[in-house]
Order: structure tokens, then sequence, then C-alpha cells
């Protein structure tokens, strides 16, 4: 299990090592899937951006937290109603599961990225969140990086409705142990033969000790050596890039 940012790319730019990391995969014959708790692209989406960059990594290969969030909810209530925000990324997901998206009494209110936050939307979801509506947010990542600097994401929407209305959010992506074991389904392999990769000791590392998984730290990202230390849980391993990886069994 590979996160996706700060691990293979930063913006729009492939981190150095990852496609030679990725050619290493193929090449020992390791299955391989790219997470993010970012829900805004389709797998096919993702695939192009990523191929853009010179990584090869077909949509099949890529699970996102909107897909997460989907199966969490086809798991609780079949056919549902959902009132949600988001990108194509997470409404694909929704209708892939066969609910309806609708503002009119919904069973679920969820939250994911999105581009297009106004006051409208926030406000009508904060009242049917007020009226019963269960809510539900694919990650709890209060920011994001962009090409012009930090921008605020789910967890931070999350927090004003949170905030008006006194009732949090189940957030499905990383750290929740549920998108782990959903990933994990997904590709056909079980905890005890899974390695996660990522750079935030907060979501990936967390989820990966939570979820039973060999945890390596890539000091690519957002994380630094000297902070780790300071966490209550310690990865299996730190590496300064993914070539440090070793493949042995």
């Amino acid at each position: 299990m590979i996160d996706m940012d700060g691990v293979l790319v930063s913006g729009s730019h492939p981190i150095d090592g990852a496609a030679d990391f990725l050619g290493k995969l193929t090449a020992h014959q390791r299955e391989y899937l790219v997470l993010t708790n970012n829900s805004t692209y389709t797998q096919r989406d993702l695939s192009h951006r990523l191929n853009t960059m010179g990584l090869e990594i077909p949509e099949d290969r890529i699970f996102t937290s909107a897909m997460a969030t989907a199966r969490f909810l086809n798991s609780q209530r079949k056919g549902g109603k959902a009132f949600v925000i988001g990108e194509s990324g997470l409404t694909d997901a929704i209708y892939s599961i066969g609910f309806v998206i609708t503002d009119i009494s919904p069973d679920y209110v969820v939250l994911g990225e999105t581009n297009s936050y106004d006051m409208v939307t926030i406000t009508k979801a904060a009242r049917l969140v007020a009226e019963g509506a269960r809510f539900i947010a694919t990650n709890p990542d209060p920011s994001g990086p962009s090409e012009d600097g930090l921008v605020p994401a789910t967890g931070a929407l999350a927090a004003l409705i949170e905030r008006a209305t006194g009732k949090g959010p189940l957030y499905v992506g990383k750290p929740n142990p549920f998108m782990m074991r959903a990933a994990l389904n997904y590709l056909g392999v079980h905890s005890e033969e899974t390695a996660i990769i990522g750079d935030r000791m907060d979501t990936d590392i967390v989820a990966g000790v939570e979820s039973g998984l060999r945890t390596i730290l890539v000091l690519t990202g957002v994380t630094r050596r000297d902070e780790v230390d300071g966490f209550p849980y310690q990865p299996t391993e730190v590496v300064e890039t993914l070539m440090e990886i070793s493949f042995e069994d």
C-alpha cells in the first residue's frame, strides 16, 4: 500500500525515485495499491494525471477515500440516499453503489474534497445534519498542498459543520482502519503480508499500525526524522527515499 502525496508525487511533480520504485515493484512481481485520502478524482482521472508525470499506474491500482466511503455506505444501507458535497471522484463512487444523490430527506450527508465550496451548500448540509442525516466525511485532513500553497481540505469544512450542529462526522479515510481493510479486500491480500508506505505519522503510519501492517515512513513528505520519536506508536522502518526499501522476504 503506497500513499500518493508526499511519497510518489509532490504537487504536480513526481518525487525522485518514484518511477524507479514502481519499476522495482513490477520487476519483483509485487502486488501494490496506491492510496489517497483525496476524493476529488476518479481512478481513471488519477491514472491519467500520474501517467502525465511519468508514473505509469493503471487505474485498477488506485484506491481512494471516495471508494472506501462508498463501500462503507453500501455496507450500512443499500440503496440509500445522500446529499453529497464533492467532485466526480466522490459522486461517481456514490452512484456506483446505487445510491440516490438528493437534498430531499437524505439518509446521509457525505462530505469530500471539492473546488467549489459555497455557504449555500454548507448551510444546507448543516441543516440536514441538524435534522438527523448521518454525517460522513471522506477524510480528516484539515489542509492539503497545492501549487500555490496550503488549501483547506475536508477536515476543515467538516469542523465548520460540526461546530454549527454539534454533530461530528465519521471519517472513513485514513487513519480509519476501515479504509485499510477495504483496500486489502480490493487487492485480495492479507494484512500479515502487506506493508504501508507513507509520509505522515498521523494518517498513514497509525492506520498501518492499527490494521496490523508493516509500516514504512518515507521522509520525502511532511514528517521530519526528529518528529518521529514524539509519537506513541512507531513505524517498522524509516527511510529517506523509496529506493532504500528492501524487497527481501
